[in-house]
């Protein structure tokens, strides 16, 4: 499933192509997704400018206006755990499970290839908000700071993870990946993140220092960062917006690693399951 810093490449990936572009024409071909698309919210999209592109969690914003209505809307992507989105030529064929087609034209009027939303498993969103109002949406009222950009303005830090887990007695890892305490920490880079700051995946958040969730958010801020600048990971089918394979994964320190030597102590990786998914972590520098 694409996490924080596979959004981030494809929103900075399509923000060159997309900003000032007009969605020409908007064609919801399959609305069959997790939530179905709405057909009639979509269309009315049809002569927008695009704004901007912004990001929350895992979600992808495109801001859009219509001098029409003198409206200001949000088209909201979600990529599931196989979407693409993608700019691909005017005249390329339709993909096979293209959900979501805009075509699109630049301010002179000149086509400018075709946006679209391909997900063959169909675990991917597509939907309009109102820009006024779209963080009480319930997609998205609910979900904690943002580790990096500046779309929120919380800090996030060790003090605040240590506010957070107040209370709580779970397993570090579980806690990381709580979109209420913050977002886009995934699966995979939270076993990273666990690892740079030298924290057992297992350890309970009752049992942690302000210096060890200082040493945490650091970490956090670091394998995500590290992340988007290498392009994302792409373990199965991910690309940005332009359909270029991230290459994070090769950077991986732990996760996929089982039985390989840890590369900061002399233990062996290893594997372990946690709410049905796998962590890896080394026992030998992790506590």
């Amino acid at each position: 499933m694409p996490e924080l810093p596979e959004v981030e490449i494809v929103r900075r990936s399509l923000e060159r192509r997309l900003t000032d572009c007009v969605f020409d024409r908007v064609e919801v071909r399959a609305p069959a997704l997790r939530e179905p698309l709405d057909r009639a919210a979509l269309e009315a999209l049809q002569g927008c400018r695009v704004e901007s592109l912004e990001r929350r969690a895992k979600y992808l914003l495109i801001r859009v206006t219509s001098s029409r209505r003198e409206s200001c809307n949000i088209l909201a992507i979600h990529l599931g755990m196989s979407g693409r989105f993608t700019v691909v030529p005017k005249d390329e064929p339709y993909a096979r499970h293209e959900h979501l087609a805009i075509h699109l034209r630049d301010a002179d009027g000149h086509r400018r290839g075709r946006l679209r939303l391909v997900d063959p498993r169909r675990f991917g969103q597509a939907f309009v908000l109102d820009a006024a109002t779209w963080q009480s949406d319930r997609h998205f009222a609910h979900l904690g700071v943002e580790p990096v950009g500046d779309l929120v303005s919380e800090p996030f830090g060790g003090s605040y993870l240590e506010s957070q887990a107040e209370g709580r007695r779970g397993p570090m890892k579980a806690f990381l990946m709580d979109a209420r305490v913050v977002v886009g920490v995934g699966n995979i880079y939270a076993s990273e993140a666990l690892w740079r700051a030298r924290v057992h995946p297992k350890r309970s958040v009752a049992r942690v220092s302000i210096r060890t969730w200082n040493r945490l958010a650091e970490a956090i801020r670091g394998v995500l960062n590290d992340a988007i600048a290498e392009g994302g990971t792409t373990l199965n089918d991910f690309t940005d917006g332009e359909g270029n394979a991230g290459y994070f994964q090769v950077s991986l320190d732990v996760y996929d690693r089982e039985g390989e030597p840890c590369r900061r102590c002399e233990g062996r990786v290893r594997r372990i399951v946690q709410s049905n998914r796998s962590t890896y972590y080394c026992p030998g520098c992790q506590r």
